[in-house]
């Protein structure tokens, strides 16, 4: 088994005590920099894909339309894009 984990969890102490507590787990370190594999980078990528070129008469309204696609389902999310390094850019 194995299992994907933050890089905080690199210290000495902590590496020692997964090994003895958890010996069937092999960790796996992310890139220093991997969108790829959060996935709220893709929440934001597509939110902000979605809101691109609208204009707001107000903060109220964009709040509104945020919380309309984050918290109500009405965004759509491709999960299986891949995120490039620099700006919004998808491949």
């Amino acid at each position: 088994m194995s299992k994907i984990i933050a890089s905080f969890h690199k210290k000495k102490e902590i590496l020692k005590k997964i090994e003895a507590e958890m010996p069937n787990i092999r960790l796996e370190f992310l890139p220093p920099y991997s969108p790829d594999f959060n996935l709220i980078e893709l929440v934001w990528h597509s939110a902000k894909e979605y809101i691109a070129h609208r204009l707001f008469e107000s903060v109220e309204q964009l709040e509104d339309l945020l919380h309309k696609l984050l918290n109500e389902g009405e965004l759509i999310i491709n999960w299986h894009r891949k995120i490039k390094n620099k700006g919004n850019a998808v491949c």
